[in-house]
């Protein structure tokens, strides 16, 4: 049998979370719009929505959700998981 590649580098997990950048102050109500990740309004104009995403799948569905607003998408930046975060911790 033969091995077929899949496009995905072996033994390198997917993120889990995200920061999303857009463009223009979403309200904090819009986080159950948005499967209650947090959107954190900052002084230069833009939203960062951060939170889980469970997979490729529904990260373009978030991307979907942001165009079907007209929100123009500054960054999309995987971030650590809080597991991920205690691995990096020094033991000390």
């Amino acid at each position: 049998m033969t091995d077929v590649p899949t496009g995905r580098t072996p033994n390198v997990p997917a993120p889990e979370r995200y920061e999303i950048r857009i463009t223009g102050h979403l309200a904090p109500r819009w986080a159950n719009w948005f499967d209650g990740m947090t959107l954190t309004q900052k002084d230069d104009g833009t939203t960062v929505i951060h939170g889980p995403v469970a997979d490729q799948s529904a990260l373009h569905g978030l991307f979907r959700k942001l165009s079907d607003l007209g929100l123009p998408l500054v960054s999309v930046t995987p971030t650590p998981g809080e597991a991920a975060a205690d691995h990096t911790a020094d033991p000390s």
